[in-house]
């Protein structure tokens, strides 16, 4: 199991070419493009490029409505790891949450649920189970 508090990020954008080429100029990162999970051109993602060992990792990620159809306005997501993310999912409304997005199949990279803390904050649950 990952040892790291966050396992993944993602920054929601609006036009994924444009925040490519802000980060790069920012940062002097590279970028690979990812296939969409659910096989649409309606969800675009792009993964930093992080030299081996450095930890965490993330992506942009463009999708449609993005900034309109998200609870709180969410610009960015923290994923944090997980054995079986349906665990901690079932947690979180006795702990005052909301599960926005149940456990779902991210392919071959696992699973996700998306939920909501008592605060309105966005977060991702992850687990390769």
């Amino acid at each position: 199991m990952n040892t790291n508090s966050i396992c993944w990020f993602e920054i929601y954008v609006d036009d994924l070419e444009r925040a490519k080429r802000f980060y790069t100029a920012v940062l002097g990162t590279k970028f690979h493009d990812l296939p969409s999970p659910d096989g649409s051109d309606e969800f675009k993602m792009a993964c930093f490029s992080s030299p081996e060992n450095q930890g965490v990792s993330g992506a942009l990620v463009q999708m449609k409505e993005t900034r309109t159809n998200n609870p709180g306005n969410t610009s960015t997501i923290v994923y944090f790891p997980c054995e079986d993310c349906s665990v901690e999912e079932s947690r979180v409304a006795n702990a005052g949450g909301t599960v926005h997005c149940p456990k779902m199949s991210i392919g071959e990279h696992g699973f996700i649920s998306i939920c909501l803390d008592t605060e309105n904050n966005t977060f991702g649950l992850y687990s390769m189970q």
